[in-house]
């Protein structure tokens, strides 16, 4: 009979999230949500490979799986997929920071602000994207890039580094976004910029017109000093910070199906992965949250040689696939992501782990 409980118990559904907080678990100060877009198990594994056998994500202490179906498709994109996390619902592919019934939630980010933490997004693709939008933005569609530019003046998100300037100076209603920043009390600046200048305030960094480039065409170290800047001026908050931290262009190597774009760009994640870890691990305060809105060309690596940094892949789309994605977490409350679970309860135990300071936006 005992063999037969422990079957059953086996079987059983994993827990809500505000069910799975350990007695006596610390909570953490600061949450780092990171997402590598198009990120799977085989752009991990071809990053992995390329640097030699290690990468920075093996130092998280805790692993999961969550499922990234939209609200009216198998396969989501990256605006139902950011979206599940940020609000904590199902929407449709698309959708930006609304649900099913396209119906505004409270974001993670909108939440940590209401509560006085500091709020940041670091992001290799246009700070307007599918993915930063969704922490910040309440629109039916992602295309609707100067409404969301307009949303992030009004949001009050304390540091931001992304591309997309065009939307915010060269809009059609004539509007100049980025004079509203500075009016707002923002630093602006550019990626040509000393990001070292920038001791304390609210900072807004364009790094690019449009997209920008990719890691092989010369970006550069944005994503990490972007987030090393951020980090620097958010952890001044007493109440501490949410912050997303985006590697971006994982999925459009995925979407190429170049297998070095997506291993330079995975290796660009884990370089800050790298130094998000570091900043954990010396805070002691922080929970980091490093996972994939969806898996992008459907990747398998056919070939490679771990001593020579050398992998070889073939796919079966340009587009997404419907597959699980991987889930790491490190510092206090990580243990709450080990499981398998629906890509909304990302927001879930994000929430709790924050309670009592951090309510629930959902209800």
């Amino acid at each position: 009979m005992k063999v037969l409980f422990f079957f059953i118990v086996g079987l059983m559904p994993v827990l809500p999230a505000s069910a799975q907080q350990t007695p006596g678990t610390k909570q953490p100060k600061n949450i780092i949500l990171m997402v590598g877009d198009g990120m799977g198990t085989a752009q991990i594994f071809a990053g992995l490979t390329a640097n030699k056998g290690t990468l920075n994500l093996a130092r998280c202490t805790a692993i999961g799986f969550q499922k990234t179906q939209a609200a009216d498709a198998f396969v989501t994109d990256s605006g139902a997929g950011a979206t599940a996390f940020a609000i904590g619902k199902k929407a449709k592919n698309g959708a930006i920071g609304v649900d099913a019934l396209e119906k505004p939630h409270p974001t993670l980010l909108e939440t940590a602000q209401k509560n006085g933490l500091g709020t940041g997004i670091v992001v290799t693709c246009s700070i307007t994207h599918a993915t930063p939008a969704s922490f910040y933005a309440h629109v039916p569609s992602r295309s609707q890039n100067e409404d969301i530019a307009a949303q992030l003046l009004t949001s009050g998100v304390d540091v931001f580094v992304g591309g997309g300037q065009k939307y915010f100076d060269a809009r059609a209603d004539g509007r100049n976004l980025v004079e509203a920043f500075k009016t707002k009390g923002y630093q602006v600046a550019d990626s040509t910029a000393d990001l070292d200048q920038f001791k304390s305030g609210k900072l807004a960094v364009f790094t690019a017109k449009g997209e920008p480039r990719s890691l092989s065409e010369g970006r550069g170290d944005v994503l990490l000093n972007g987030t090393q800047t951020a980090i620097r001026l958010l952890d001044q908050s007493k109440k501490g910070f949410f912050m997303l931290i985006e590697g971006s262009q994982i999925d459009w190597g995925g979407h190429a199906n170049k297998t070095s774009y997506i291993i330079s760009e995975m290796l660009d994640f884990d370089k800050t992965v790298g130094a998000v870890l570091d900043f954990a691990e010396k805070d002691g305060n922080t929970l980091v949250v490093i996972t994939a809105d969806h898996e992008t060309g459907g990747l398998a690596i056919t070939d490679g040689d771990m001593q020579a940094g050398q992998a070889e892949g073939k796919y079966v789309t340009k587009g997404h696939t419907g597959i699980m994605v991987p889930v790491f977490a490190y510092g206090p409350g990580a243990e709450a992501f080990i499981g398998i679970y629906e890509n909304t309860a990302i927001f879930d135990k994000i929430t709790a782990a924050y309670a009592p300071g951090f309510p629930a936006s959902r209800k």
